[in-house]
């Protein structure tokens, strides 16, 4: 039985509840858009809907004195605490199999493109998951007795290591150095552990130039991965558990691995979804079809999309257009139509941060959401959804933690 049945004899209300998590598609004027962010340059009637017809504000997901990264925007929009977080690195780690112990600690592991020292692509050019899983086989035959690297999603991979000191260093997303000497930013403070994993970085250097997967790549015109990038480290965490704090029971379909796994930690169901990658070329209907399904079992339902973020992080003006229309016409439509048909329902449209076209990382500036139920009577007045909330009912702007309850206190209306 679904949720809010509480005494027999008692009509039962089932709700469901749906958010859209557009990662990093909230953004800042921009002039090749004549002092228009892509949001409301890209053609969006279902997110107008929502807006024009729910309530609206801000949502705070990153708090203050956080780095604003997608693990912690997404623990928030989850529902938890994100200071319970101990790096991204362990939040990853159950999506490729492994079970931390006690000791553990785990490193995202970036393959990336280095010329003249320089951060040239955090992604080193998406290379795919089959090139990298080769170039992991060749790290762990050179460095096996520091620690074990593990194959994740294309350049998404993991160094796990059994020294609990490394938990308390201090790391670098490289999409936050694109351009700079890799030099300025290794592992501090200076110390034995930090010397170890900097030299360990160092070395895939010479081991990966000459690789057979690196030549083919460049012959075909591609960057070459010719280097690992360790950083968001951290041990095991304890975050909460969102059946037992909601009373609800809920899923994630998504590409990326880290969402997978704070999914995992949380008591959430990650859906695996064929051909929802973390890219543009993600399968929108296969994800927006595989969460009706979903929804027949489950209460809640996050949808995250991370083609928003990646076209941020590019300086990509039409992907990041595309993916929002994609996301609208595709999910959101799909969901609008079907959802009427199965119970009275929730659904909101949150992006996780910002991730401006202009600066190509992410903030932790407050994000534009808007939240649509069948028992709403009286939406505000907000008419289309941008990143202007200011006749919201939220532009006092909310912590993103609390989103669900809000939900579910807007389901009762």
């Amino acid at each position: 039985m679904s949720n809010f049945q509480t005494k027999k004899n008692i009509t039962v209300i089932l709700m469901k509840y749906v958010i859209v998590i557009p990662d990093g598609m909230a953004d800042e004027p921009i002039d090749e858009l004549d002092g228009q962010t892509p949001v409301m340059k890209a053609n969006t009637p279902n997110m107008d809907f929502i807006a024009k017809n729910g309530y609206t504000g801000f949502a705070k997901n990153v708090p203050d004195g956080m780095t604003p990264g997608s693990d912690v925007a997404n623990t928030s929009i989850m529902g938890f605490d994100p200071s319970m977080l101990k790096g991204r690195g362990p939040l990853e780690a159950p999506s490729v199999g492994v079970d931390l112990g006690e000791n553990d600690v785990a490193f995202r592991c970036n393959f990336v493109t280095v010329e003249d020292d320089k951060m040239a692509e955090f992604s080193a050019d998406h290379i795919t998951t089959e090139e990298a899983t080769e170039l992991i086989k060749t790290l762990n035959e050179h460095f096996s007795e520091y620690g074990t690297f593990y194959p994740g999603v294309s350049y998404r991979n993991l160094f796990i290591v059994s020294d609990l000191a490394m938990d308390e260093l201090i790391s670098t997303p490289p999409h936050d150095i694109m351009g700079q000497n890799i030099y300025e930013h290794n592992l501090k403070p200076d110390n034995e552990k930090s010397q170890l994993i900097n030299k360990i970085m160092e070395d895939s250097r010479e081991i990966l130039k000459d690789h057979p997967v690196n030549q083919k790549r460049m012959e075909e015109g591609k960057m070459p991965a010719n280097m690992v990038w360790l950083w968001g480290q951290g041990a095991k965490p304890v975050i909460g558990n969102f059946p037992e704090k909601y009373g609800l029971n809920g899923a994630t379909i998504t590409g990326v691995d880290l969402l997978k796994g704070i999914s995992r930690y949380i008591g959430l169901d990650p859906i695996d979804v064929p051909g929802a990658t973390a890219f543009f070329d993600t399968d929108y209907q296969q994800k927006v079809d595989y969460a009706l399904e979903s929804l027949k079992t489950h209460d809640v339902q996050f949808i995250h999309v991370e083609a928003p973020d990646e076209a941020g992080h590019e300086g990509n003006i039409p992907e990041k257009i595309r993916a929002i229309e994609n996301i609208d016409s595709i999910i959101l439509g799909k969901l609008l139509e079907e959802l009427p048909k199965m119970d009275d329902f929730t659904i909101a449209v949150l992006p996780d941060h910002p991730t401006p076209i202009n600066i190509q990382t992410h903030t932790m500036t407050p994000v534009p959401f808007a939240v649509y139920s069948t028992s709403i009577k009286n939406p505000d007045a907000t008419e289309v959804y941008s990143e202007d909330m200011s006749k919201g009912k939220y532009a006092d702007c909310i912590v993103g933690s609390t989103l669900i309850s809000e939900m579910i206190k807007i389901s009762k209306e």
